[in-house]
Protein backbone atom coordinates (compact mmCIF):
# COMPACT_ATOMS: atom_id res chain seq x y z
CA UNK A 1 0.00 0.00 0.00
CA UNK A 2 1.44 3.65 -0.78
CA UNK A 3 -1.06 6.33 0.56
CA UNK A 4 -0.70 9.86 -0.65
CA UNK A 5 -1.86 12.19 2.29
CA UNK A 6 -2.91 15.33 0.76
CA UNK A 7 -2.69 18.32 3.65
CA UNK A 8 -0.46 16.09 5.63
CA UNK A 9 0.89 18.68 8.07
CA UNK A 10 -2.94 19.85 8.01
CA UNK A 11 -5.84 19.83 11.25
CA UNK A 12 -6.51 16.12 9.86
CA UNK A 13 -3.95 15.03 7.51
CA UNK A 14 -1.35 15.16 10.05
CA UNK A 15 -2.73 13.08 12.31
CA UNK A 16 -3.70 10.54 9.62
CA UNK A 17 -0.14 10.61 8.52
CA UNK A 18 0.70 9.78 12.06
CA UNK A 19 -1.70 6.54 12.20
CA UNK A 20 -0.09 5.22 8.40
CA UNK A 21 3.81 4.94 9.02
CA UNK A 22 4.83 4.85 5.68
CA UNK A 23 2.75 7.61 3.97
CA UNK A 24 3.72 10.40 1.53
CA UNK A 25 2.80 13.58 3.07
CA UNK A 26 1.95 16.21 0.68
CA UNK A 27 2.72 19.52 1.41
CA UNK A 28 3.54 22.79 -0.17
CA UNK A 29 6.62 23.11 2.20
CA UNK A 30 7.97 19.83 2.41
CA UNK A 31 10.78 19.53 5.26
CA UNK A 32 11.21 16.24 6.17
CA UNK A 33 11.75 13.00 4.50
CA UNK A 34 8.71 11.98 4.35
CA UNK A 35 7.44 15.17 2.50
CA UNK A 36 6.63 15.95 -0.69
CA UNK A 37 5.84 19.60 -2.59
CA UNK A 38 1.72 19.72 -3.50
CA UNK A 39 0.43 22.79 -4.23
CA UNK A 40 -3.28 23.15 -6.13
CA UNK A 41 -2.31 26.15 -7.57
CA UNK A 42 1.05 24.28 -9.62
CA UNK A 43 -0.36 21.25 -11.47
CA UNK A 44 3.18 20.94 -12.15
CA UNK A 45 3.68 19.17 -8.67
CA UNK A 46 1.05 16.19 -9.25
CA UNK A 47 3.01 14.28 -11.23
CA UNK A 48 5.93 13.59 -8.86
CA UNK A 49 3.60 13.44 -5.28
CA UNK A 50 1.52 10.58 -7.36
CA UNK A 51 4.02 8.56 -8.25
CA UNK A 52 3.92 4.92 -7.17
CA UNK A 53 0.89 5.94 -5.08
CA UNK A 54 -2.38 3.72 -5.37
CA UNK A 55 -4.53 4.78 -2.33
CA UNK A 56 -5.39 8.65 -1.75
CA UNK A 57 -6.60 10.99 0.94
CA UNK A 58 -8.11 14.11 -0.98
CA UNK A 59 -8.54 17.08 1.01
CA UNK A 60 -9.55 19.93 -1.89
CA UNK A 61 -8.13 23.30 -2.31
CA UNK A 62 -9.26 25.91 0.79
CA UNK A 63 -11.07 28.63 0.00
CA UNK A 64 -11.95 27.57 -3.51
CA UNK A 65 -16.10 27.67 -4.27
CA UNK A 66 -15.90 25.16 -6.80
CA UNK A 67 -13.16 23.12 -6.52
CA UNK A 68 -13.79 20.38 -9.40
CA UNK A 69 -12.03 21.64 -11.96
CA UNK A 70 -9.28 22.01 -9.61
CA UNK A 71 -9.28 18.57 -8.58
CA UNK A 72 -10.36 16.79 -11.90
CA UNK A 73 -6.94 16.91 -13.29
CA UNK A 74 -5.26 15.84 -10.41
CA UNK A 75 -7.82 12.41 -10.41
CA UNK A 76 -7.31 12.03 -14.27
CA UNK A 77 -3.06 11.73 -13.12
CA UNK A 78 -3.49 9.44 -10.47
CA UNK A 79 -3.92 6.29 -13.32
CA UNK A 80 -2.89 3.54 -10.44
CA UNK A 81 -4.71 5.15 -7.51
CA UNK A 82 -7.74 2.42 -6.83
CA UNK A 83 -9.16 3.99 -3.47
CA UNK A 84 -9.88 7.65 -2.37
CA UNK A 85 -10.91 9.08 0.54
CA UNK A 86 -12.38 12.44 0.34
CA UNK A 87 -12.90 14.87 3.28
CA UNK A 88 -16.16 16.49 3.10
CA UNK A 89 -18.14 17.85 5.26
CA UNK A 90 -21.60 17.44 6.69
CA UNK A 91 -22.51 20.72 5.80
CA UNK A 92 -22.30 20.46 2.36
CA UNK A 93 -25.05 18.93 0.56
CA UNK A 94 -24.90 17.24 -2.71
CA UNK A 95 -24.86 19.41 -6.05
CA UNK A 96 -23.81 19.25 -9.40
CA UNK A 97 -21.14 22.37 -9.05
CA UNK A 98 -19.58 23.37 -6.05
CA UNK A 99 -17.93 22.10 -3.30
CA UNK A 100 -20.98 19.30 -3.30
CA UNK A 101 -20.03 18.21 -6.87
CA UNK A 102 -16.76 16.93 -5.74
CA UNK A 103 -18.01 13.18 -3.87
CA UNK A 104 -19.81 12.17 -7.21
CA UNK A 105 -16.62 12.78 -8.79
CA UNK A 106 -14.63 10.65 -6.26
CA UNK A 107 -17.47 8.11 -6.57
CA UNK A 108 -16.64 7.11 -10.61
CA UNK A 109 -13.29 5.36 -8.95
CA UNK A 110 -13.22 1.51 -8.36
CA UNK A 111 -12.43 2.22 -4.27
CA UNK A 112 -13.77 5.54 -2.19
CA UNK A 113 -14.98 6.96 0.69
CA UNK A 114 -16.56 10.18 1.52
CA UNK A 115 -15.66 11.58 4.82
CA UNK A 116 -18.56 14.22 6.05
CA UNK A 117 -17.77 15.17 9.54
CA UNK A 118 -18.85 18.24 11.33
CA UNK A 119 -17.50 21.04 12.62
CA UNK A 120 -14.13 20.36 14.46
CA UNK A 121 -13.75 21.01 17.66
CA UNK A 122 -10.18 22.38 17.19
CA UNK A 123 -11.67 25.16 15.61
CA UNK A 124 -11.95 26.26 19.27
CA UNK A 125 -7.89 26.02 19.97
CA UNK A 126 -4.78 27.15 18.10
CA UNK A 127 -5.40 29.49 15.02
CA UNK A 128 -8.48 29.45 13.94
CA UNK A 129 -10.67 32.79 14.12
CA UNK A 130 -12.85 31.03 16.64
CA UNK A 131 -9.90 30.50 18.59
CA UNK A 132 -9.18 33.88 18.75
CA UNK A 133 -12.63 34.97 20.07
CA UNK A 134 -12.27 32.13 22.84
CA UNK A 135 -9.24 33.55 23.94
CA UNK A 136 -10.81 37.01 23.99
CA UNK A 137 -13.71 35.51 26.18
CA UNK A 138 -16.44 36.29 23.42
CA UNK A 139 -17.10 33.49 20.80
CA UNK A 140 -19.42 35.34 17.79
CA UNK A 141 -21.27 33.27 15.22
CA UNK A 142 -24.44 33.75 13.37
CA UNK A 143 -25.79 30.16 14.77
CA UNK A 144 -28.23 31.51 17.49
CA UNK A 145 -28.75 28.34 19.34
CA UNK A 146 -28.41 25.91 16.85
CA UNK A 147 -26.61 22.73 17.78
CA UNK A 148 -23.70 20.80 16.26
CA UNK A 149 -21.88 17.74 16.86
CA UNK A 150 -18.84 19.19 17.23
CA UNK A 151 -16.27 16.43 16.24
CA UNK A 152 -12.00 15.46 17.32
CA UNK A 153 -9.99 15.86 14.23
CA UNK A 154 -8.23 12.70 15.54
CA UNK A 155 -11.52 10.84 15.34
CA UNK A 156 -11.59 11.93 11.81
CA UNK A 157 -8.24 10.46 10.99
CA UNK A 158 -8.96 7.42 13.12
CA UNK A 159 -11.59 7.13 10.66
CA UNK A 160 -9.68 7.83 6.97
CA UNK A 161 -7.57 5.44 8.39
CA UNK A 162 -9.41 2.51 8.39
CA UNK A 163 -10.91 3.48 5.48
CA UNK A 164 -7.73 3.44 3.32
CA UNK A 165 -6.17 0.40 4.60
CA UNK A 166 -9.62 -1.91 5.27
CA UNK A 167 -9.20 -5.06 2.88
CA UNK A 168 -12.75 -4.60 2.26
CA UNK A 169 -13.53 -1.03 0.46
CA UNK A 170 -15.89 1.36 2.69
CA UNK A 171 -17.15 2.96 -0.37
CA UNK A 172 -19.76 4.69 1.03
CA UNK A 173 -20.43 8.19 3.32
CA UNK A 174 -19.37 8.70 6.65
CA UNK A 175 -21.18 11.18 8.64
CA UNK A 176 -19.17 12.03 11.19
CA UNK A 177 -19.59 13.77 14.82
CA UNK A 178 -19.04 13.76 18.15
CA UNK A 179 -21.63 12.06 21.01
CA UNK A 180 -23.23 15.19 21.63
CA UNK A 181 -24.88 18.10 20.02
CA UNK A 182 -24.15 21.43 21.54
CA UNK A 183 -24.87 25.11 20.97
CA UNK A 184 -21.94 27.67 20.81
CA UNK A 185 -23.67 29.03 23.94
CA UNK A 186 -22.93 24.98 25.46
CA UNK A 187 -19.52 24.86 24.18
CA UNK A 188 -18.79 28.60 25.92
CA UNK A 189 -19.87 26.92 29.34
CA UNK A 190 -17.87 23.72 28.70
CA UNK A 191 -14.70 25.90 28.44
CA UNK A 192 -15.47 28.01 30.72
CA UNK A 193 -16.03 25.26 33.13
CA UNK A 194 -12.24 23.24 32.34
CA UNK A 195 -10.00 26.43 31.95
CA UNK A 196 -12.10 28.66 34.51
CA UNK A 197 -11.61 31.36 32.07
CA UNK A 198 -15.25 33.16 31.61
CA UNK A 199 -16.45 32.74 27.56
CA UNK A 200 -19.81 33.95 26.38
CA UNK A 201 -21.46 33.48 22.99
CA UNK A 202 -22.45 36.31 21.00
CA UNK A 203 -25.02 35.49 18.06
CA UNK A 204 -25.00 38.12 15.16
CA UNK A 205 -27.08 38.29 11.79
CA UNK A 206 -25.87 36.65 8.75
CA UNK A 207 -24.52 39.65 7.07
CA UNK A 208 -22.74 40.53 9.62
CA UNK A 209 -21.24 37.30 9.72
CA UNK A 210 -19.75 37.45 6.13
CA UNK A 211 -18.67 40.83 6.53
CA UNK A 212 -16.70 39.60 9.76
CA UNK A 213 -15.21 36.93 7.34
CA UNK A 214 -15.10 39.20 4.64
CA UNK A 215 -12.18 41.03 6.14
CA UNK A 216 -9.70 37.72 6.22
CA UNK A 217 -10.97 35.53 3.12
CA UNK A 218 -12.42 36.07 -0.21
CA UNK A 219 -15.95 37.39 -0.15
CA UNK A 220 -17.83 34.98 -2.11
CA UNK A 221 -16.23 32.53 0.25
CA UNK A 222 -17.12 34.43 3.02
CA UNK A 223 -20.83 34.35 2.31
CA UNK A 224 -20.48 30.86 2.39
CA UNK A 225 -19.05 30.06 4.95
CA UNK A 226 -21.75 32.59 6.68
CA UNK A 227 -24.63 30.43 4.96
CA UNK A 228 -23.25 27.74 6.86
CA UNK A 229 -24.39 29.38 10.25
CA UNK A 230 -27.39 30.38 9.21
CA UNK A 231 -28.05 26.73 8.21
CA UNK A 232 -26.77 25.57 12.14
CA UNK A 233 -29.19 28.16 13.35
CA UNK A 234 -32.32 26.03 11.69
CA UNK A 235 -31.29 22.98 12.81
CA UNK A 236 -29.19 21.63 10.34
CA UNK A 237 -26.36 20.20 12.15
CA UNK A 238 -28.39 18.83 14.85
CA UNK A 239 -27.40 15.00 14.92
CA UNK A 240 -25.22 12.77 16.53
CA UNK A 241 -24.12 9.60 14.95
CA UNK A 242 -22.17 6.06 15.88
CA UNK A 243 -19.95 6.15 12.72
CA UNK A 244 -16.79 6.88 14.91
CA UNK A 245 -17.19 3.55 17.25
CA UNK A 246 -18.76 1.87 14.39
CA UNK A 247 -15.65 2.18 12.06
CA UNK A 248 -12.84 2.40 14.69
CA UNK A 249 -14.49 -0.07 17.82
CA UNK A 250 -14.10 3.24 19.92
CA UNK A 251 -16.04 6.27 21.14
CA UNK A 252 -16.28 9.41 20.20
CA UNK A 253 -14.46 11.97 22.10
CA UNK A 254 -16.43 14.40 23.95
CA UNK A 255 -16.01 18.12 23.62
CA UNK A 256 -15.60 18.27 26.99
CA UNK A 257 -12.90 15.65 27.32
CA UNK A 258 -11.07 17.87 23.93
CA UNK A 259 -11.45 20.78 26.41
CA UNK A 260 -9.76 19.14 29.09
CA UNK A 261 -6.99 17.78 26.86
CA UNK A 262 -6.11 21.21 24.99
CA UNK A 263 -5.83 23.06 28.54
CA UNK A 264 -3.46 20.70 29.67
CA UNK A 265 -1.26 20.81 26.59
Amino acid sequence: MNTLVIGGTGTTGSRLAALLPGARVATRKPVLPDHVRFDWDVPATFDAALDGIDRLYLIPPVGVVDPVPVVEPLLARARLVRRVVLLSSSAVPESATGMGALPALVRTLPEWAVLRPSWFMQNFTGDHPLAAGVRAGEIVTATGAGRVGFVDAGDIAAVAARALTDAVPHNTDHVITGPEALSYADAAAIITEVTGKPVRHRSISTAEMAERIAEVLPRDFAALLAGLDEDIREGAEDRVTTTVQDVTGRPATSFRDFMRRASTA
